[in-house]
C-alpha cells in the first residue's frame, strides 16, 4: 500500500512542488492541496492549513509544505493541532525528525535548496519511521502536554469571550425593555394629554354655550320689556282722547 502524502506550496514553492509531484507520483499516493497555479499574491498559510487538516484528521500519512524559505510554512503548520512540522534542509534532520520526534510534516524552502536536494530530503523524510523507543515516547508526551495546555488556554479565552457576548446581549435586551417601557409611558402620557385636551375643549364649548344662552335670554327679556312699554303707552294715549 502506497504512503498517502499531502503536498502544497505558495507561489514561492510552486515550481518545486510541481517537480516533486512529477518525481514521486509513481511511488506515492499524492494529494495535491494547491496552489493550482503560480499566483504571486497568494498566502502560504492558506495552503499549509489544507495540509495540516489532512494530516491532523488522518486523511493522509504525511505532509510536505513548501514556501520560499520553509520558515513561514513551518510556523503556520505548528499552530495546527496534531501537526509536528520542521524545516529540514539536510537529510539527517529529515529522517531523524521522524525517527525521534515523530515529525509528520516536512517544510522546504524552494529558494534555499534545489530540486535534487529537495527530492533527497523528501525521500529521507518519507522512508523514515518513528522508533517507538520509550525515551522518545516520553518526550512526545511532554510535547503533547504543551499542546493541550495551549488549547486549554485558548478554550478558556473563547469561553470568556462567549460570556462577555452573552452579558452584552442580556444588557442590550434589558435596555430594549427599558426603551419599550419608556415608549409605553410616553404613549400613556400622550393619551392622557389628549383626554385632557378633549375635556378642556368640551368645557370651553359648554361655557360658550351657556354664555350664548344668557345673551339670548337677556335679548328676549329686553324685547318683552319693550313690547310691554309700547302697550302701556298706547293705552295712555287712548285715555287722553
Amino acid at each position: 500500500m502506497k504512503l498517502r502524502v499531502a503536498i502544497a506550496a505558495d507561489h514561492g514553492g510552486f515550481a518545486l512542488k510541481e517537480e516533486l509531484i512529477r518525481r514521486l507520483a509513481d511511488s506515492l499516493d499524492i494529494v495535491d492541496k494547491g496552489a493550482k497555479e503560480c499566483d504571486t499574491t497568494d498566502d502560504y498559510p492558506d495552503f499549509v492549513e489544507l495540509v495540516g487538516h489532512a494530516v491532523g484528521e488522518g486523511e493522509v500519512d504525511r505532509g510536505i509544505v513548501i514556501c520560499g524559505s520553509g520558515v513561514g510554512a513551518c510556523i503556520a503548520a505548528n499552530k495546527m493541532q496534531g501537526v509536528r512540522a520542521c524545516v529540514c534542509h539536510d537529510t539527517y534532520s529529515a529522517h531523524q525528525g521522524v525517527e525521534h520526534d515523530d515529525m509528520n510534516v516536512l517544510c522546504l524552502g524552494a529558494r534555499v535548496v534545489g530540486v535534487e536536494v529537495a527530492t533527497e530530503l523528501a525521500v529521507a523524510f518519507l522512508m523514515a519511521r518513528f522508533s517507538g523507543e520509550e525515551r522518545h515516547i516520553r518526550r512526545l508526551e511532554k510535547v503533547a502536554a504543551l499542546e493541550r495546555e495551549r488549547l486549554s488556554r485558548r478554550e478558556n479565552v473563547l469561553n470568556a469571550l462567549k460570556d462577555i457576548q452573552e452579558e452584552t446581549l442580556d444588557e442590550q435586551g434589558e435596555e430594549a425593555e427599558d426603551v419599550d417601557e419608556a415608549e409605553d409611558l410616553d404613549e400613556a402620557d400622550e393619551a392622557e394629554d389628549e383626554v385632557e385636551d378633549e375635556l378642556e375643549d368640551e368645557a370651553e364649548d359648554q361655557v360658550e354655550d351657556e354664555a350664548e344662552d344668557e345673551v339670548e335670554d337677556e335679548l328676549e327679556d329686553e324685547v318683552e320689556d319693550e313690547a310691554e312699554d309700547g302697550i302701556e303707552d298706547g293705552e295712555e294715549e287712548d285715555d287722553h282722547k
